[in-house]
């Protein structure tokens, strides 16, 4: 194999794995090659931190080198980089997956994730992209908007992944009023069966809302019974000390 061969197909492979965790026979099938050939390209950017295999899991995701390398260019891979610690401390206090998400048009983009020892784990969401009016970061965005804006959103379609997903005007209206007093947004249910999450805002230097924190867990176990305050609480302050970080005087100026 040449070296431009390789070094084309080592981008398309980490290209394959831009919207999140996936094997090496969908590596494979997405950048057509043999499985070997892909296993073996996996292996050596493993090697170089350019991608990582998801902890107790056999897909691969892209590696902190990568999120490293962006970081001077991407807004979103710079917030990545300030939030992964708040994100270990959440997931280790509240003992369920933490991630942080922005919007990106009328949809919600997981940017990061971090997971707990939990033998059963939700999926990885990094990467993916999920309707604002299903989930609870999205809920937390939506809450925010200028009412002309939020008129624009609310007048668009909404699909209906669950029975409990809202899907009425009036009714997520109410839910977002209640976002706005509660400061954090409660979704059980609505965009996935048997997932239950809770996300708080993130604001930026400018005081807009540029991203939000969320815990997420199996519905089973998340929250536990007695604790959804405390667990709120735990989201609020994990956005609070990122929003801290954010302003200038708390060392990221550069996300201005």
């Amino acid at each position: 194999m040449s070296t431009v061969q390789a070094i084309q197909r080592a981008f398309a492979v980490l290209s394959a794995l831009a919207d999140g965790p996936i094997g090496v026979t969908e590596v494979a099938e997405r950048v057509a090659l043999p499985k070997s050939t892909a296993a073996r390209m996996l292996a050596s950017l493993a090697r170089e931190g350019a991608v990582e295999q998801v902890p107790g899991d056999t897909r691969y995701r892209l590696g902190g080198r990568i999120a490293s390398l962006a970081a001077g260019v991407l807004p979103t891979r710079s917030l990545v980089a300030i939030a992964r610690s708040i994100l270990v401390e959440l997931a280790s206090a509240a003992g369920e997956a933490a991630g942080l998400a922005v919007p990106d048009g009328e949809s919600v983009h997981y940017i990061d994730q971090v997971e707990t020892a939990h033998q059963v784990q939700v999926r990885d969401w990094t990467g993916t992209r999920a309707p604002m009016h299903a989930v609870s970061s999205g809920q937390v965005f939506l809450a925010h908007l200028g009412e002309a804006a939020l008129e624009r959103c609310l007048a668009l379609p909404r699909v209906a992944f669950t029975a409990r997903t809202l899907t009425d005007s009036a009714a997520l209206r109410d839910r977002l009023r209640q976002v706005q007093l509660d400061g954090f947004a409660w979704v059980r249910e609505e965009f996935a069966e048997g997932l239950n999450s809770v996300a708080a805002p993130v604001a930026g230097p400018d005081g807009e809302i540029v991203a939000a924190v969320h815990l997420h867990g199996p519905s089973y176990r998340f929250p536990e019974p007695g604790r959804e305050a405390d667990v709120a609480a735990f989201v609020v302050g994990a956005a609070a000390r990122l929003s801290a970080r954010l302003r200038p005087e708390g060392g990221a100026s550069a996300l201005g």
